[in-house]
């Protein structure tokens, strides 16, 4: 589904920009430097709305992360999403970024890194992940309902097509998790072909989420939250890497 135009989108990133990460030079060079305090790194692939990571870093709170979104209409939603769970403000009532304090931001805001939290957000496609990110930067990397192109001659741009697993254990350390969410069938199936196909080694798998053990830790996205309504079930997998 099309994401819907959001009304002056860019501008809305701009305001909040202190939490997105534009040069991948920098990022590279030192992928904590975004940070206040150098904690082990997670990454989400494609976070939405921002359900998902606005909820897991504030759980677990041990962790830095990286949320990237190639949909510029969707990761407005996901940051601004963010910043107000984290006490940063709301959308103004006639546009702009409202802050605690009242005062009114139409462009860049300068937020306090102390104020910034855990989070920081990446505009781009996870082919390009080696741009921004050496190798062995992450303990977990999660994908969650991403795209099944389930049309002949796309599987390549499956977010668990080998190519994109040989570039997760690139960036995982050794003993890094993989975490993978479906509500595709046929993606599934191609996912844990895949994966037992790969470097990686297959630790955990269910075609019923929701009524297995990890239910009760198991963060939902905005999607999967509506697919559950519908009755459908959710499908997980993770794996970990062994170097």
């Amino acid at each position: 589904m099309r994401a819907r135009k959001k009304k002056h989108g860019s501008e809305r990133l701009s305001v909040l920009s202190a939490l997105l990460c534009r040069n991948p030079e920098e990022i590279r060079k030192n992928p904590s430097a975004p940070f206040e305090t150098s904690l082990p790194l997670r990454l989400e692939i494609g976070c939405g709305k921002g359900d998902f990571i606005t909820a897991l870093s504030a759980r677990d709170t041990e962790y830095n992360y990286y949320a990237m979104e190639l949909v510029d209409d969707v990761l407005v939603a996901a940051v601004e999403k963010y910043a107000s769970s984290r006490g940063l403000g709301k959308l103004g009532t006639h546009g702009g970024w409202e802050a605690p304090d009242g005062t009114l931001y139409r462009e860049t805001w300068e937020i306090p890194l102390a104020d910034r939290g855990n989070v920081r957000f990446l505009n781009g496609d996870a082919k390009t992940l080696s741009d921004f990110f050496p190798d062995g930067t992450f303990d977990t990397i999660y994908a969650n309902f991403s795209d099944p192109w389930p049309k002949k001659g796309y599987e390549d741009r499956r977010l668990t097509a080998p190519a994109f697993l040989d570039l997760y254990a690139r960036l995982l350390k050794d003993g890094g998790t993989f975490c993978f969410k479906t509500d595709n069938v046929g993606l599934f199936e191609y996912s844990l072909e895949t994966v037992r196909a790969s470097k990686f080694e297959l630790t955990f798998e269910s075609w019923d989420l929701h009524a297995s053990e990890r239910a009760a830790t198991n963060i939902m996205t905005e999607y999967e939250r509506n697919f559950s309504s519908q009755g459908m079930k959710i499908h997980c997998l993770e794996a970990v890497i062994r170097k």
